[in-house]
Protein backbone atom coordinates (compact mmCIF):
# COMPACT_ATOMS: atom_id res chain seq x y z
CA UNK A 1 0.00 0.00 0.00
CA UNK A 2 1.58 3.44 -1.01
CA UNK A 3 2.01 6.30 1.55
CA UNK A 4 2.11 8.64 -0.79
CA UNK A 5 -1.05 10.74 -1.68
CA UNK A 6 -2.29 13.19 -4.60
CA UNK A 7 -2.78 16.60 -3.60
CA UNK A 8 -3.62 18.68 -6.55
CA UNK A 9 -3.76 17.42 -10.15
CA UNK A 10 -3.00 20.57 -13.31
CA UNK A 11 -4.13 20.21 -16.43
CA UNK A 12 -3.66 21.88 -19.76
CA UNK A 13 -4.43 21.97 -23.47
CA UNK A 14 -2.05 23.59 -26.13
CA UNK A 15 -2.13 23.30 -29.52
CA UNK A 16 1.11 22.84 -31.17
CA UNK A 17 2.78 22.62 -34.74
CA UNK A 18 4.17 19.22 -36.52
CA UNK A 19 6.96 18.67 -38.37
CA UNK A 20 5.33 17.76 -41.19
CA UNK A 21 1.29 17.61 -41.24
CA UNK A 22 -0.30 14.27 -41.28
CA UNK A 23 -1.89 13.40 -44.33
CA UNK A 24 -3.95 10.88 -44.29
CA UNK A 25 -6.35 8.70 -46.73
CA UNK A 26 -9.32 10.16 -44.92
CA UNK A 27 -8.29 13.94 -43.87
CA UNK A 28 -5.38 15.76 -42.71
CA UNK A 29 -4.04 16.72 -38.60
CA UNK A 30 -1.97 20.01 -39.52
CA UNK A 31 -1.32 20.65 -35.82
CA UNK A 32 -1.15 18.56 -32.57
CA UNK A 33 -3.82 19.36 -30.15
CA UNK A 34 -2.36 18.07 -26.36
CA UNK A 35 -4.02 18.17 -23.10
CA UNK A 36 -1.08 18.01 -20.73
CA UNK A 37 -1.49 16.53 -17.18
CA UNK A 38 0.50 17.24 -13.79
CA UNK A 39 -0.26 14.65 -10.56
CA UNK A 40 1.43 16.26 -7.86
CA UNK A 41 1.81 14.01 -4.78
CA UNK A 42 2.49 15.28 -1.11
CA UNK A 43 6.14 13.52 -1.57
CA UNK A 44 6.95 16.44 -4.20
CA UNK A 45 7.07 14.17 -6.66
CA UNK A 46 5.17 15.20 -9.86
CA UNK A 47 3.99 12.54 -12.65
CA UNK A 48 3.31 13.74 -16.11
CA UNK A 49 2.01 12.67 -19.08
CA UNK A 50 -0.17 14.31 -22.17
CA UNK A 51 -2.73 13.11 -24.43
CA UNK A 52 -3.82 13.72 -28.38
CA UNK A 53 -6.99 15.04 -29.02
CA UNK A 54 -6.45 14.90 -32.58
CA UNK A 55 -8.32 17.85 -33.68
CA UNK A 56 -8.44 21.22 -31.97
CA UNK A 57 -12.68 20.69 -32.33
CA UNK A 58 -12.18 18.17 -29.69
CA UNK A 59 -9.54 19.77 -27.49
CA UNK A 60 -11.29 21.92 -25.38
CA UNK A 61 -13.77 19.30 -24.26
CA UNK A 62 -10.82 16.53 -23.35
CA UNK A 63 -9.02 19.40 -21.34
CA UNK A 64 -12.36 19.91 -19.22
CA UNK A 65 -13.14 16.08 -19.10
CA UNK A 66 -9.49 15.36 -18.03
CA UNK A 67 -10.36 18.03 -15.29
CA UNK A 68 -13.34 16.94 -13.97
CA UNK A 69 -12.10 12.93 -13.63
CA UNK A 70 -8.97 14.40 -11.98
CA UNK A 71 -11.22 15.83 -9.12
CA UNK A 72 -12.40 11.77 -8.20
CA UNK A 73 -8.80 11.02 -7.51
CA UNK A 74 -7.20 13.90 -5.38
CA UNK A 75 -6.13 12.73 -1.86
CA UNK A 76 -5.77 9.20 -3.17
CA UNK A 77 -2.79 6.79 -2.25
CA UNK A 78 -0.94 6.89 -4.99
CA UNK A 79 -1.97 3.53 -6.69
CA UNK A 80 -2.32 3.21 -10.29
CA UNK A 81 -4.54 -0.46 -10.92
CA UNK A 82 -6.39 0.37 -7.89
CA UNK A 83 -7.09 3.79 -9.23
CA UNK A 84 -7.66 2.73 -12.74
CA UNK A 85 -10.09 0.27 -11.37
CA UNK A 86 -11.85 2.90 -9.48
CA UNK A 87 -12.24 5.15 -12.83
CA UNK A 88 -13.28 2.42 -14.50
CA UNK A 89 -16.14 0.98 -12.70
CA UNK A 90 -17.46 4.05 -11.50
CA UNK A 91 -18.46 4.73 -15.40
CA UNK A 92 -19.60 1.42 -16.60
CA UNK A 93 -23.42 2.66 -16.84
CA UNK A 94 -22.06 5.17 -18.73
CA UNK A 95 -19.26 3.48 -20.81
CA UNK A 96 -15.82 3.68 -20.22
CA UNK A 97 -14.73 4.26 -23.85
CA UNK A 98 -13.91 7.41 -26.13
CA UNK A 99 -13.10 10.88 -24.63
CA UNK A 100 -13.81 8.94 -21.12
CA UNK A 101 -11.09 6.43 -21.70
CA UNK A 102 -8.55 8.81 -23.35
CA UNK A 103 -8.73 11.20 -20.37
CA UNK A 104 -8.51 8.47 -18.06
CA UNK A 105 -5.85 6.81 -20.05
CA UNK A 106 -3.81 9.99 -19.60
CA UNK A 107 -4.09 10.33 -15.62
CA UNK A 108 -3.20 6.38 -16.03
CA UNK A 109 -0.05 7.52 -17.35
CA UNK A 110 1.09 10.43 -15.25
CA UNK A 111 -0.14 8.13 -11.94
CA UNK A 112 2.68 5.63 -13.32
CA UNK A 113 4.85 8.14 -14.16
CA UNK A 114 4.91 9.64 -10.60
CA UNK A 115 5.18 5.98 -9.08
CA UNK A 116 7.62 4.89 -10.91
CA UNK A 117 9.48 8.32 -9.92
CA UNK A 118 8.66 7.95 -6.01
CA UNK A 119 10.70 4.26 -6.01
CA UNK A 120 13.65 6.64 -7.71
CA UNK A 121 13.33 3.93 -11.09
CA UNK A 122 12.80 4.52 -14.56
CA UNK A 123 9.23 2.86 -15.60
CA UNK A 124 10.73 0.20 -17.38
CA UNK A 125 12.49 -0.88 -14.51
CA UNK A 126 9.68 -0.40 -11.92
CA UNK A 127 7.61 -2.85 -14.39
CA UNK A 128 10.30 -5.47 -14.23
CA UNK A 129 11.75 -5.08 -17.63
CA UNK A 130 15.42 -4.59 -18.51
CA UNK A 131 17.33 -1.90 -20.08
CA UNK A 132 17.08 -2.66 -23.91
CA UNK A 133 17.37 -0.76 -27.40
CA UNK A 134 13.59 -1.09 -28.89
CA UNK A 135 13.92 -1.82 -32.19
CA UNK A 136 11.40 1.40 -34.30
CA UNK A 137 10.17 2.86 -37.81
CA UNK A 138 9.92 5.95 -38.57
CA UNK A 139 6.68 6.76 -39.47
CA UNK A 140 5.62 9.33 -42.33
CA UNK A 141 2.72 10.79 -44.06
CA UNK A 142 0.77 10.82 -47.60
CA UNK A 143 3.65 12.88 -48.54
CA UNK A 144 3.56 12.64 -52.22
CA UNK A 145 6.28 10.97 -54.50
CA UNK A 146 9.07 13.13 -53.88
CA UNK A 147 8.73 14.38 -50.12
CA UNK A 148 7.88 10.44 -49.81
CA UNK A 149 11.28 9.73 -51.02
CA UNK A 150 13.29 12.71 -49.05
CA UNK A 151 12.35 11.19 -45.99
CA UNK A 152 12.80 7.73 -46.57
CA UNK A 153 16.25 8.83 -47.69
CA UNK A 154 16.77 10.61 -44.34
CA UNK A 155 15.47 7.86 -41.75
CA UNK A 156 17.51 5.69 -43.71
CA UNK A 157 20.47 7.95 -43.00
CA UNK A 158 19.69 7.90 -39.30
CA UNK A 159 19.43 4.48 -39.30
CA UNK A 160 15.80 3.01 -39.33
CA UNK A 161 15.02 0.01 -40.83
CA UNK A 162 11.37 0.33 -41.38
CA UNK A 163 9.80 3.29 -42.33
CA UNK A 164 5.86 3.62 -43.01
CA UNK A 165 3.77 5.52 -45.14
CA UNK A 166 0.54 6.38 -45.40
CA UNK A 167 -1.36 5.65 -49.17
CA UNK A 168 -5.22 5.19 -50.51
CA UNK A 169 -4.01 7.81 -53.21
CA UNK A 170 -7.02 8.12 -56.19
CA UNK A 171 -5.39 4.80 -58.16
CA UNK A 172 -3.36 1.69 -56.79
CA UNK A 173 -0.52 2.19 -58.97
CA UNK A 174 -0.26 5.85 -57.64
CA UNK A 175 0.50 3.83 -54.20
CA UNK A 176 2.61 1.94 -55.82
CA UNK A 177 4.66 4.56 -57.38
CA UNK A 178 5.76 5.78 -54.02
CA UNK A 179 6.04 2.48 -52.42
CA UNK A 180 8.82 1.84 -55.22
CA UNK A 181 10.32 5.46 -54.75
CA UNK A 182 10.59 5.10 -50.93
CA UNK A 183 12.53 1.78 -51.31
CA UNK A 184 14.39 3.10 -54.20
CA UNK A 185 15.66 6.01 -52.09
CA UNK A 186 16.20 4.07 -48.70
CA UNK A 187 17.44 0.96 -50.14
CA UNK A 188 16.74 -2.70 -50.54
CA UNK A 189 16.80 -3.40 -46.91
CA UNK A 190 14.18 -0.85 -45.65
CA UNK A 191 10.98 -2.58 -44.19
CA UNK A 192 8.02 -0.98 -45.82
CA UNK A 193 4.90 -0.39 -43.90
CA UNK A 194 2.03 1.09 -45.44
CA UNK A 195 -1.45 2.72 -43.56
CA UNK A 196 -4.78 3.21 -45.43
CA UNK A 197 -6.07 4.56 -42.46
CA UNK A 198 -9.60 2.86 -43.12
CA UNK A 199 -9.93 4.33 -46.18
CA UNK A 200 -11.06 1.56 -47.97
CA UNK A 201 -14.06 -1.02 -48.71
CA UNK A 202 -13.56 -4.39 -48.51
CA UNK A 203 -13.66 -5.32 -52.31
CA UNK A 204 -11.22 -2.34 -52.95
CA UNK A 205 -8.87 -3.31 -50.11
CA UNK A 206 -8.62 -6.85 -51.49
CA UNK A 207 -7.80 -5.48 -54.77
CA UNK A 208 -5.34 -2.92 -53.66
CA UNK A 209 -3.17 -5.14 -51.12
CA UNK A 210 -3.06 -7.70 -53.56
CA UNK A 211 -1.65 -5.51 -55.86
CA UNK A 212 0.83 -3.95 -53.49
CA UNK A 213 1.79 -8.08 -52.99
CA UNK A 214 5.22 -7.59 -55.79
CA UNK A 215 6.22 -4.72 -53.78
CA UNK A 216 7.69 -6.42 -50.60
CA UNK A 217 5.21 -4.49 -48.38
CA UNK A 218 5.90 -5.62 -44.58
CA UNK A 219 2.71 -4.77 -43.34
CA UNK A 220 -1.23 -2.76 -44.45
CA UNK A 221 -2.13 -1.05 -41.87
CA UNK A 222 -6.21 -0.51 -41.11
CA UNK A 223 -7.54 -0.92 -44.42
CA UNK A 224 -11.17 -0.52 -43.33
CA UNK A 225 -13.46 0.93 -40.63
CA UNK A 226 -11.45 0.15 -37.48
CA UNK A 227 -14.89 -1.00 -35.98
CA UNK A 228 -15.84 -3.78 -38.34
CA UNK A 229 -14.07 -6.69 -36.91
CA UNK A 230 -15.85 -8.99 -39.52
CA UNK A 231 -14.73 -6.75 -42.43
CA UNK A 232 -11.15 -6.68 -41.48
CA UNK A 233 -11.29 -10.67 -41.27
CA UNK A 234 -12.58 -10.93 -44.85
CA UNK A 235 -10.06 -8.91 -45.88
CA UNK A 236 -7.38 -10.34 -43.91
CA UNK A 237 -7.92 -13.89 -45.19
CA UNK A 238 -8.14 -12.78 -49.07
CA UNK A 239 -4.18 -11.28 -48.70
CA UNK A 240 -0.83 -12.47 -47.94
CA UNK A 241 0.47 -9.10 -46.51
CA UNK A 242 0.15 -9.17 -42.95
CA UNK A 243 -2.68 -7.11 -41.62
CA UNK A 244 -2.33 -4.52 -38.74
CA UNK A 245 -4.78 -3.28 -36.84
CA UNK A 246 -5.28 -1.48 -33.09
CA UNK A 247 -4.60 1.77 -32.73
CA UNK A 248 -8.05 2.46 -32.08
CA UNK A 249 -8.89 -0.35 -29.63
CA UNK A 250 -10.71 1.88 -27.19
CA UNK A 251 -9.69 -0.65 -23.69
CA UNK A 252 -8.65 -4.74 -24.00
CA UNK A 253 -12.17 -5.09 -24.69
CA UNK A 254 -12.27 -3.99 -28.35
CA UNK A 255 -8.95 -5.73 -28.44
CA UNK A 256 -10.35 -9.23 -27.74
CA UNK A 257 -12.89 -8.62 -30.49
CA UNK A 258 -10.72 -8.29 -32.94
CA UNK A 259 -8.61 -11.69 -31.75
CA UNK A 260 -11.32 -13.49 -31.05
CA UNK A 261 -12.74 -13.14 -34.63
CA UNK A 262 -9.03 -13.83 -36.38
CA UNK A 263 -9.10 -10.51 -37.88
CA UNK A 264 -5.88 -9.19 -37.72
CA UNK A 265 -2.17 -10.62 -38.00
CA UNK A 266 -0.07 -7.93 -36.26
CA UNK A 267 -1.75 -5.54 -33.16
CA UNK A 268 -0.64 -1.93 -32.45
CA UNK A 269 -2.55 -0.79 -29.33
CA UNK A 270 -2.49 3.17 -28.79
CA UNK A 271 -1.96 3.54 -24.86
CA UNK A 272 -3.79 6.63 -24.61
CA UNK A 273 -6.92 4.48 -26.03
CA UNK A 274 -6.09 0.96 -24.49
CA UNK A 275 -6.32 2.39 -21.03
CA UNK A 276 -2.73 4.05 -20.66
CA UNK A 277 0.53 1.74 -18.80
CA UNK A 278 -2.21 -0.17 -16.67
CA UNK A 279 -3.96 -0.77 -19.91
CA UNK A 280 -1.30 -2.10 -21.72
CA UNK A 281 -0.04 -4.22 -19.37
CA UNK A 282 -3.51 -6.52 -20.19
CA UNK A 283 -3.04 -5.81 -23.90
CA UNK A 284 0.31 -7.20 -23.72
CA UNK A 285 -0.61 -10.50 -21.89
CA UNK A 286 -3.48 -10.59 -24.71
CA UNK A 287 -1.15 -10.46 -27.74
CA UNK A 288 1.25 -13.22 -26.24
CA UNK A 289 -1.96 -15.41 -25.84
CA UNK A 290 -2.77 -15.05 -29.32
CA UNK A 291 0.72 -14.92 -30.48
CA UNK A 292 0.05 -11.60 -31.97
CA UNK A 293 3.42 -9.40 -32.90
CA UNK A 294 2.75 -6.18 -30.96
CA UNK A 295 3.86 -2.46 -31.81
CA UNK A 296 3.25 1.00 -30.31
CA UNK A 297 1.45 3.45 -31.57
CA UNK A 298 2.56 7.44 -30.87
CA UNK A 299 3.42 8.26 -27.34
CA UNK A 300 6.79 6.97 -27.74
CA UNK A 301 7.84 8.35 -24.41
CA UNK A 302 5.94 5.52 -22.60
CA UNK A 303 5.70 3.29 -25.45
CA UNK A 304 9.46 2.32 -25.44
CA UNK A 305 9.54 1.83 -21.59
CA UNK A 306 6.64 -0.92 -22.43
CA UNK A 307 8.06 -2.42 -24.82
CA UNK A 308 10.53 -3.78 -22.78
CA UNK A 309 7.69 -5.90 -20.84
CA UNK A 310 6.07 -6.95 -24.05
CA UNK A 311 6.41 -10.85 -24.63
CA UNK A 312 5.71 -9.88 -28.37
CA UNK A 313 7.41 -6.62 -28.63
CA UNK A 314 7.21 -6.11 -32.05
CA UNK A 315 8.49 -2.20 -33.26
CA UNK A 316 7.75 1.05 -31.71
CA UNK A 317 6.28 4.10 -34.11
CA UNK A 318 9.06 7.16 -34.09
CA UNK A 319 6.26 9.82 -35.01
CA UNK A 320 7.17 12.71 -32.07
CA UNK A 321 3.61 14.20 -31.45
CA UNK A 322 4.70 16.40 -28.61
CA UNK A 323 7.90 17.82 -29.61
CA UNK A 324 7.23 21.29 -29.30
CA UNK A 325 6.24 20.84 -25.61
CA UNK A 326 8.61 17.81 -24.36
CA UNK A 327 12.26 17.13 -23.36
CA UNK A 328 12.45 13.83 -23.49
CA UNK A 329 15.97 11.66 -22.58
CA UNK A 330 14.41 8.79 -25.45
CA UNK A 331 16.95 8.97 -27.95
CA UNK A 332 17.30 6.87 -31.24
CA UNK A 333 20.22 5.52 -32.43
CA UNK A 334 20.75 3.64 -35.74
CA UNK A 335 16.88 2.92 -35.79
CA UNK A 336 16.28 1.80 -31.92
CA UNK A 337 14.44 4.08 -29.08
CA UNK A 338 17.29 3.87 -26.16
CA UNK A 339 15.94 4.63 -22.53
CA UNK A 340 17.98 6.21 -20.41
CA UNK A 341 17.75 5.96 -16.19
CA UNK A 342 15.81 8.81 -15.80
CA UNK A 343 13.35 8.31 -12.77
CA UNK A 344 9.59 7.69 -14.50
CA UNK A 345 8.89 7.77 -18.47
CA UNK A 346 12.25 10.35 -18.70
CA UNK A 347 10.47 13.66 -19.81
CA UNK A 348 9.83 17.26 -18.37
CA UNK A 349 7.94 20.15 -19.64
CA UNK A 350 9.87 22.55 -22.30
CA UNK A 351 7.94 25.54 -19.79
CA UNK A 352 8.65 28.33 -21.75
CA UNK A 353 7.29 26.64 -25.20
CA UNK A 354 3.84 25.44 -23.42
CA UNK A 355 3.63 29.53 -23.08
CA UNK A 356 3.52 29.80 -26.59
CA UNK A 357 0.82 27.56 -27.77
CA UNK A 358 -1.55 27.17 -24.31
CA UNK A 359 -5.00 27.40 -25.19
Amino acid sequence: MSDIFIKKVDVRAVNVPLEYPVYTAIGVVDTSPLVLIDIHTDANVVGRSYIFAYSPVVLSALKTLTESLSGLILESRLEPVAINQMLENKFKLLGYTGLMRMAGSGIDMALWDAFSKSANLPLYKLLGGSKKEIKSYDSHSMDGIELAAMRAENAASQGFKGVKTKIGYSHVNEDIAVIRRIREAAGENIKIMVDYNQGLSVPEAINRINALESEGVYWVEEPVSYFDDEACRQVKERVNIPVQVGENWLGTEDMIKTLRLGANDFAMPDIMKIGGVTGWIKAAALAEAYAKPMSSHLFQEFSAHLLTVTETAHWLERLDIAKSVVDSSLKFCDGRAVLSDEPGAGFEWKESEIEKFII
